[in-house]
């Protein structure tokens, strides 16, 4: 039983209410009824071009100056991503990495971490099933003396 692929034109496609409304063509005499003042009303600082009065409360204190300043985005913030030894393991069996030569710029490379979350840290969470060798960003103290004690080594880039 075979099936028929019909393909569509683009001529034949129906269309929606929306995307066939005209735009409103304003200051076309005044039989469009969009003429003369084009909607603007009479004179006063709207009807002027170059008018941008957002935020403007008729006199009132703005909500922007009536709300306290808070915080501050600190532009020398350093992201770190954690990894710990349960992670390790488990991306060892997923994506067949060899344990004795695992680099933080492979598992970027290979789209399992995104570089732009920051760097990675290793954390002593879990057991280590095999000795690993590691280079990486950072590791703490722990995390360290665990790997080593399991015979593995690691190699700190920063």
């Amino acid at each position: 039983m075979e099936q028929k692929i019909i393909k569509m034109k683009i001529n034949e496609l129906k269309s929606t209410l929306t995307s066939n409304k005209k735009r409103k063509r304003r200051g076309r005499g005044s039989g469009s009824g969009l003429g003369k003042t084009s909607g603007r009303g009479v004179k006063g600082q709207k009807s002027r071009s170059g008018v941008s009065i957002n935020g403007f409360e008729g006199g009132q204190m703005p909500i922007y100056r009536r709300l306290p300043k808070r915080g501050f985005k600190n532009i020398f913030k350093t992201n770190i991503q954690n990894i710990n030894f349960n992670t390790i393991n488990n991306l060892i069996k997923k994506h067949n990495l060899n344990p004795q030569d695992i680099k933080e710029d492979d598992l970027f490379n290979k789209k399992i971490f995104k570089r732009s979350n920051g760097d990675l840290k290793l954390l002593n969470v879990g057991k280590l099933d095999q000795p690993t060798n590691l280079e990486i960003s950072y590791a703490s103290k722990e995390a360290i003396k665990v790997l080593e004690k399991a015979g593995g080594k690691i190699n700190l880039t920063k």
